[in-house]
């Protein structure tokens, strides 16, 4: 497993696959997050950051799991399923080496605001909680990268297409009687917004709904995985 993970990030750097997404997080960080925010309400601002971040990201989590998903051709893809000896191991390497390199980008991005909240004071419980929050979120982003991968969806066109269209559909049911059934991406940014406290608070049922979510989707994702090609 170990193997094949590295393995599968070793192909994704060396592809050069890596840039586009990480292009998007450097001008993210250097056009938006690196101006800071001041006044009065500094502190609770950046708290406010690692929201408005996760939301930012999932999308891009998605698009770079999607990419090293897709680096291996189908026949390699197929060596290392036979190499493996088992249905399964191939899909959960890929998983988890997807994730890792969204935590690599994730550090990236989070660097500025980490250092602009302790700078403002903000509470260390709400930074430890928006750092937890982007941990939990590359999780179901990695998934929508999965679910629109080569693997899944053969076309890239129709797969980029479905990648876009999954991630606005996610707000939009979010915003309405269905939100169960969605990422808690309104939910997250509305209790940043209220402040580091409703925000601490708040954070153990978001927590909640995003491992559910990710335990369900990514339950499916596997099990479907047998009978792809």
């Amino acid at each position: 497993m170990i193997a094949v993970v590295r393995f599968q990030m070793a192909g994704y750097v060396r592809s050069l696959r890596v840039l586009p997404p990480f292009i998007v997080v450097v001008l993210f960080v250097a056009l938006i997050l690196i101006q800071g925010p001041g006044g009065p309400d500094a502190s609770d601002l950046a708290v406010r950051t690692f929201a408005d971040v996760a939301a930012f990201m999932f999308p891009v989590w998605a698009w770079a799991a999607r990419a090293l998903l897709d680096t291996q051709p189908d026949e390699q893809r197929a060596l290392t399923a036979t190499a493996v000896r088992g249905p399964f191991t191939p899909v959960w390497a890929g998983l988890l080496a997807a994730y890792a390199m969204n935590l690599c980008l994730g550090v990236v991005v989070l660097a500025v605001p980490l250092l602009q909240a302790v700078q403002a004071g903000s509470p260390g419980s709400a930074i430890l909680t928006g750092c937890a929050l982007n941990l939990l979120v590359a999780v179901p982003g990695t998934l929508l990268g999965a679910w629109t991968s080569r693997a899944v969806i053969p076309d890239p066109g129709v797969s980029l297409l479905v990648l876009l269209g999954g991630a606005l559909a996610l707000l939009l049911l979010g915003i309405g009687p269905l939100a169960r059934l969605s990422v808690p991406m309104i939910e997250w940014l509305r209790a940043a917004h209220d402040g580091p406290g409703a925000f601490t608070s708040d954070f153990p049922a978001i927590a909640l709904h995003l491992v559910l979510w990710s335990l369900i989707v990514g339950a499916l994702y596997v099990a479907t995985s047998r009978h792809r090609p």
